[in-house]
């Protein structure tokens, strides 16, 4: 097994652990959902007081709504990325993918920015277009 294996079964495994932590983060987003359901049930927003026109409560829960469904998408598909890099297939996906990770805060950044180094060696590539 030469280094390049090495490298990508790595990063493999890394992109696993990316996508379990961002699948683990989304939770968070449904804590915040619930929140705005607490907030928007209280007392004070249940009658008419004219002070605001919309319920705080409502900007939580589709705030907490966008950021799970943004969440779990990203999740999946870094644990698509990972199948991927582990069957060695589907390039420009996982290129994609870890431009996306460079989104995603510290861990992303690391992971994206590594993984793009290694995927533009001229022998990985010619793991990935074989023919």
């Amino acid at each position: 097994m030469n280094n390049t294996n090495t490298n990508l079964s790595t990063f493999s495994t890394l992109f696993l652990v990316k996508g379990i932590l961002t699948l683990c983060f989304s939770l968070f987003f449904i804590l915040y959902g619930c929140i705005g359901i607490i907030i928007g049930h209280s007392e004070e927003w249940s009658h008419e007081t004219g002070s605001f026109p919309v319920n705080p409560g409502l900007i939580f829960i589709i705030i907490g709504g966008i950021g799970f469904i943004i969440s779990v998408i990203i999740g999946i598909l870094t644990l698509m990325a990972s199948k991927y890099l582990k069957d060695v297939r589907n390039y420009n996906f996982i290129f994609v993918m870890a431009v996306l990770n460079c989104l995603t805060g510290i861990l992303g950044i690391l992971l994206g920015i590594f993984t793009i180094i290694d995927l533009s060696k001229p022998e990985v590539k010619q793991l990935f277009f074989k023919e």
